[in-house]
């Protein structure tokens, strides 16, 4: 299924966009993928918009560059949908991710690229589920319905494993309620 998957994540500093990130690339890893998962840093501060990226391939990944032709754009804050480095290498097979209430023919009309359109409303759940708006971890529920890139209950294991080495138990339940809620309800 997989030979390369090319991800661009695009959000605001702490949003959890490079958080994101790493996690999917730690659970494709424990899959026997090679990965490559970073940031772009730009001015490092809260609410400055965010790209990240995560390669995932079933051979070594030689190169190391920013994603300019991305197979997955995901997208945690609606209001990048405006900033032109979204659509930036989208192409008539790149599917796009979005954290919106729209549907997805109208962030396809809003971005202005004929290409496949997911949405969940990713802020709507985390403020529901984990008490304030991160939306990286139902993003990633949005993303694995979307693309379908492993086992669903695989990556919840990981990311799962992942979390408990920094996080309480209840932060880490919370979060796996909130990727479950978001895979269930993608658009």
């Amino acid at each position: 299924m997989i030979k390369r998957i090319d991800i661009r994540w695009h959000g605001r500093g702490g949003m959890g966009a490079k958080t994101a990130a790493l996690l999917l690339g730690e659970a494709m890893m424990h899959e026997g993928k090679y990965v490559q998962a970073f940031p772009e840093y730009g001015p490092e501060r809260r609410g400055a918009p965010v790209v990240a990226f995560t390669r995932i391939s079933d051979s070594e990944i030689r190169g190391h560059y920013g994603v300019t032709s991305p197979d997955v754009v995901v997208v945690l804050d609606p209001t990048l949908l405006a900033s032109p480095k979204v659509k930036e290498g989208i192409k008539k097979d790149t599917v796009v991710v979005v954290n919106t209430s729209l549907s997805p023919e109208e962030v396809r009309k809003k971005l202005g690229v004929d290409c496949e359109v997911k949405v969940a409303d990713a802020s709507t759940i985390s403020r529901e589920i984990l008490g304030r708006n991160l939306p990286n971890t139902p993003m990633l529920g949005a993303l694995m319905k979307a693309i379908n890139l492993l086992p669903f209950e695989n990556f919840l294991k990981a990311v799962e494993e992942r979390l408990k080495m920094k996080f309480k138990e209840d932060i880490v339940r919370k979060n796996i309620s909130a990727i479950k809620k978001a895979y269930e309800e993608v658009k």
